[in-house]
């Protein structure tokens, strides 16, 4: 096997549920939008965006999935030294396989956020109720809760995996959420990039028409960048029809403990 082929793998495909995929079916089930084919989106002339709403199963297709890891700000001192320990599978900080240190790849640790925009977003639903907005991700069957009910973010959080977030309104089309007290074991990308548990985080969800949204991501994080600076910059998501089944796709410690046995035993 080629060595980027193994490389990529590594860093993606070691840590799905594997056999999930290859049973995938057409509608209604696991029609999952994965980003490797066209995006499934709903057909006719999109209408206007209704007020307020940003409910349905979105899909960002091949523009989802950043292999190689965004282009960050300059990193401080403290980033540099600590992305130093990071050995991706892809990027910058590509490393041989046997030296991968991933913690998404190697062990099964959850992707965290916002890794999980930065890097797999795949096809994800979003369900809004009176006092929170819920996104359901598809890639690790993950959940995140917006909350909408006037409260702030924690001053003093204890780091998560995905965070705290809190959401606004900013007018009839766009939707701002704000997170922090993210845990600094996460990577925001394959390519290792950092960032500490001072990490704040800014989600612009904008509905353009009725099939369409833009997510534009930020992060400012002054203890491992010296500036904020912009992940994703209206990253176009497509409506997909309201019958999509989303397959599973969870990353597994076993599946990736017997991927590394048999890459260690051939020694590919």
């Amino acid at each position: 096997m080629p060595k980027r082929l193994s490389v990529l793998i590594v860093g993606v495909v070691a840590v799905l549920a594997l056999s999930s995929i290859l049973r995938a079916q057409i509608l209604p089930w696991n029609n999952s939008g994965l980003a490797q084919a066209a995006n499934r989106q709903q057909t006719g002339p999109a209408g206007p965006a209704p007020k307020r709403d940003l409910s349905g199963i979105w899909d960002a297709g091949g523009a989802g999935i950043g292999a190689r890891g965004a282009t960050p700000a300059p990193l401080t001192p403290w980033g540099e030294a600590l992305g130093k320990t990071h050995r991706a599978g892809d990027g910058i900080r590509m490393a041989p396989i046997e030296l991968i240190n991933d913690p998404l790849s190697t062990m099964g640790d959850p992707e965290g956020f916002p890794r999980n925009l930065l890097f797999e977003l795949r096809p994800f639903q979003i369900v809004q109720t009176p006092n929170q907005v819920l996104m359901l991700y598809m890639f690790e069957k993950r959940w995140r809760v917006v909350w909408t009910d006037g409260r702030q973010l924690p001053k003093d959080p204890d780091p998560r995996w995905y965070g705290y977030s809190v959401g606004r309104w900013e007018d009839d089309y766009t939707f701002v959420v704000n997170s922090n007290g993210t845990d600094e074991r996460t990577w925001l990308d394959n390519a290792g990039n950092p960032h500490s548990n001072e990490m704040k985080v800014e989600e612009r969800y904008h509905r353009v028409n009725q099939n369409t949204l833009e997510l534009t991501v930020t992060i400012d994080d002054a203890k491992a960048y010296t500036k904020p600076w912009m992940a994703r910059d209206k990253l176009p998501l497509r409506l997909m029809p309201p019958n999509t089944d989303l397959m599973e796709m969870i990353p597994s410690a076993t599946e990736a403990a017997e991927y590394k046995k048999v890459f260690a035993a051939t020694g590919k």
